[in-house]
C-alpha cells in the first residue's frame, strides 16, 4: 500500500475538526462543536456503555464511533430538517474513502457499517453511545438556555435500547452540566 494513500486519508479525517454540526445551528447556536468533538466523546462514551452493558470488548465500540462519521468529509453534516429534502450517498463516500486504506479498509468499512445498520452487538451499543452523546450535548445547550435543545434530547431518549443508555438518559436532567468541578477548586 502506498504510504501517501494513508497520508491523504489521515488528511481527510482532519477535516472533521473543521465540519460543525449544523443542527444545532437551527437553535441558534453560532458555533456548534466539530464532527471530530462529537466522535471523541461519543467514542469515551462507547467504551463505558460497553463496560455498562457487559460487552466484552469495548474497544471495538470506541473503534466503531472513532469512524462513524468519516463519510462527513465528504457530505458534511446534513441535519434532521435538511434530511426532508436531500439525500446524500454516505456509503459510497465511504467505500471511496477507506479504499486508499487497502487490506485494512474493508475492516473499517465493516466498523462503519455496524452502526449504520445496527447489526451486531457492538453497532447497537455504539448506536447508543452516539444518541447518548448527542442527549449530553443537548443537555449543555438547554443549560445554556436554548430550551428547544430538549427536542434533540427527547429525539435520543426515544431511540436508545440498551438497558445502560436508557439509565443514563435518564438520569440527565437531574445533573448540570457544571457539577463534575463542584468541590474540586483548591481553596487557599
Amino acid at each position: 500500500m502506498q504510504s501517501q494513500e494513508i497520508l491523504k486519508f489521515f488528511f481527510e479525517m482532519g477535516q472533521l475538526s473543521r465540519v460543525k454540526r449544523e443542527g444545532w445551528r437551527l437553535l441558534g447556536i453560532e458555533q456548534p462543536e466539530s464532527i471530530a468533538d462529537h466522535t471523541l466523546r461519543a467514542a469515551q462514551i462507547g467504551w463505558v456503555l460497553a463496560k455498562l452493558e457487559g460487552y466484552e470488548n469495548p474497544h471495538e465500540v470506541a473503534a466503531i464511533l472513532m469512524f462513524h462519521d468519516i463519510g462527513e468529509t465528504r457530505i458534511g453534516d446534513i441535519h434532521k430538517l435538511a434530511n426532508r429534502y436531500i439525500t446524500a450517498d454516505e456509503t459510497s463516500a465511504v467505500a471511496e474513502q477507506t479504499a486508499r486504506l487497502g487490506n485494512f479498509g474493508p475492516q473499517v468499512m465493516e466498523l462503519w457499517h455496524q452502526i449504520e445498520e445496527r447489526s451486531s452487538t457492538a453497532g447497537i451499543i455504539a448506536k447508543d453511545a452516539d444518541l447518548l452523546e448527542l442527549a449530553v450535548r443537548a443537555r449543555e445547550y438547554m443549560a445554556q438556555g436554548f430550551s428547544d435543545a430538549k427536542e434533540w434530547f427527547q429525539a435520543a431518549e426515544q431511540r436508545v435500547t440498551t438497558k445502560s443508555a436508557k439509565a443514563l438518559i435518564a438520569e440527565l436532567p437531574n445533573i448540570s452540566p457544571t457539577d463534575w468541578w463542584h468541590g474540586l477548586k483548591k481553596l487557599d
